[in-house]
């Protein structure tokens, strides 16, 4: 408990840093986000166990992956088209964060999602923190409680849109997850990574 209490801790403080208006005005967003991503990658291999059971490479796992990732991609553009209906801050909002990617080669965006920030998530997120809550309190409160704190880790943000879109993706995720049997990450590897680089990169929805 103590070890995934101070994870989070760490990956707070990183995600400050990385959002906040106070310290991400002096840093690239991108280099520091992919210095995050190794830390929790360093963090859940060094403090979790048995990654071995965790990983099972198979067709089907792929095809999940894909297929969830675009399903993923609909509701957020489904989402999109209401949101700005009903929220007049929305757009603005939904700008900001794609404004991330202004003066950064797109291609390196894409390979940085795909290969190393969206597979560090689910590593840190899934196989470390949502895994071992869910033995220690059960499926519900481990899956409730992880989804919860990847949602407000988003908060220094100040962008409603994103800690409501990080609650979507953590829920989504979290679920996929609980309901995998056997236990494995790889259909989550690749929807949390295509994901990424649908939304961001090929297939933004504004």
């Amino acid at each position: 408990m103590k070890k995934q209490i101070i994870a989070i801790l760490v990956a707070g403080i990183l995600w400050f840093v990385m959002f906040s208006p106070w310290t991400s005005i002096y840093l690239n967003f991108w280099a520091a986000m992919s210095v995050s991503a190794g830390i929790l990658m360093l963090m859940s291999f060094t403090l979790g166990k048995d990654w071995a059971s965790q990983f099972k490479l198979d067709f089907k796992s792929i095809i999940i992956g894909l297929v969830s990732a675009c399903l993923l991609w609909g509701v957020f553009y489904l989402g999109n088209f209401a949101a700005t209906l009903l929220f007049d801050f929305a757009s603005g909002q939904i700008n900001s964060i794609y404004s991330l990617r202004d003066g950064n080669n797109y291609n390196l965006i894409a390979l940085l999602l795909l290969f190393w920030i969206g597979p560090a998530e689910v590593i840190f997120w899934q196989g470390y923190i949502q895994r071992n809550w869910m033995e220690r309190f059960g499926n519900f409160k481990g899956f409730f409680v992880t989804t919860l704190i990847y949602s407000l880790v988003h908060i220094w943000s100040f962008n409603f849109i994103l800690v409501m879109a990080a609650c979507v993706c953590g829920t989504f995720w979290g679920l996929m997850y609980w309901y995998i049997k056997p236990k494995n990450l790889l259909p989550l590897l690749v929807s949390h990574a295509v994901w990424d680089t649908m939304i961001f990169v090929i297939f933004p929805i504004q």
